[in-house]
């Protein structure tokens, strides 16, 4: 092939940036993919953000939810915050998820430290015992762990209702997150800390330090992006869990947040616009965890890509 050819078909696969600087056709496409995609998921949150400033009956029943609005107004924030109690359900939600999350973490970390940092005979075994506890539906176990949780006794002194066993206690809850979360967080902060060199242990024992001491001030620092974004997503998934709390808070002022929803669903008619509104302010507190942690998360969820 002579140059002239080469050189053609080099301007054929390539296009020219304003900058100079070339770009495959590829990297076109790729990009066009990635922006239809991110805007077939904000439309409906847009859709969602947009309604919940208008009134159902008045206006989107009758306009339909993409017409020119005669009002907008903070109502239905109002209606939701009250009729679904979103002020105690916040609270029943962060009594749960925060002592959750920080007891997996803790849990997750110091399991992976042992099975990472020392050799025993189980460590492999240890470790993928936490693991296949993921492969469980938890739906599978409901039956049982109701059984139990109502047969283990537990004086609620924070409840009103004081029923005398597990079931009906947000403990329950937390335990059971704490269970099927330990195992997924030891997953990924074990094969995270086998990344450490295990000479940086070595050192700070030959300076003294003991087994916690290189825990606490060896380890974890080192571990904290991998932890920030384990922070992330499990802040997420036990903020959103509705199943746990549905089916062992037999009270519905015990209940998360994610009941509100279900309150504000009417029998014989729907507010969505009033549902809208609640969603949006149900999402919020992961928001505000996400961009706090923005940068943590982005660098853990980025670990290892650059090793060959």
């Amino acid at each position: 092939m002579s140059t002239a050819t080469a050189d053609s078909v080099s301007d054929q696969e390539l296009v020219r940036r304003s900058d100079g600087r070339r770009i495959r056709p590829a990297r076109i496409l790729l990009h066009t993919f990635l922006i239809t995609v991110a805007i077939a998921w904000l439309i409906p949150i847009g859709t969602a953000i947009y309604n919940s400033f208008r009134f159902y009956e008045s206006d989107t029943q009758v306009n339909g939810p993409f017409s020119a609005p005669d009002t907008l107004t903070l109502q239905n924030y109002r209606d939701a915050w009250n009729v679904g109690e979103m002020g105690k359900t916040f609270g029943n939600t962060a009594f749960i998820v925060i002592p959750a999350l920080f007891i997996t973490l803790f849990l997750s970390a110091a399991v992976a430290f042992a099975c990472t940092r020392f050799s025993w005979k189980f460590n492999i075994a240890f470790l993928v015992l936490f693991t296949a506890g993921n492969l469980m539906p938890q739906q599978v176990l409901f039956q049982p762990l109701f059984q139990i949780y109502k047969r283990v006794p537990w004086p609620d002194i924070l409840s009103d209702t004081n029923t005398g066993n597990l079931l009906g206690t947000k403990i329950a809850v937390i335990l059971i997150h704490i269970a099927f979360q330990v195992g997924f967080c030891t997953f990924v902060l074990a094969n995270y800390m086998k990344t450490i060199p295990k000479e940086l242990g070595e050192a700070a024992a030959v300076d003294g330090a003991g087994v916690l001491r290189q825990f606490f001030q060896v380890i974890l620092p080192l571990t904290r992006p991998a932890l920030a974004a384990l922070a992330t997503l499990e802040f997420t998934w036990l903020y959103n869990d509705f199943f746990w709390g549905a089916v062992l808070l037999n009270q519905g002022d015990e209940r998360p947040i994610t009941s509100s929803i279900a309150v504000l669903n009417g029998q014989y008619a729907t507010d969505f616009n009033l549902i809208a509104a609640a969603s949006i302010m149900i999402a919020l507190p992961t928001l505000v965890v996400y961009l706090i942690l923005q940068k943590q998360f982005i660098s853990g969820l980025t670990l290892g890509a650059n090793k060959g």
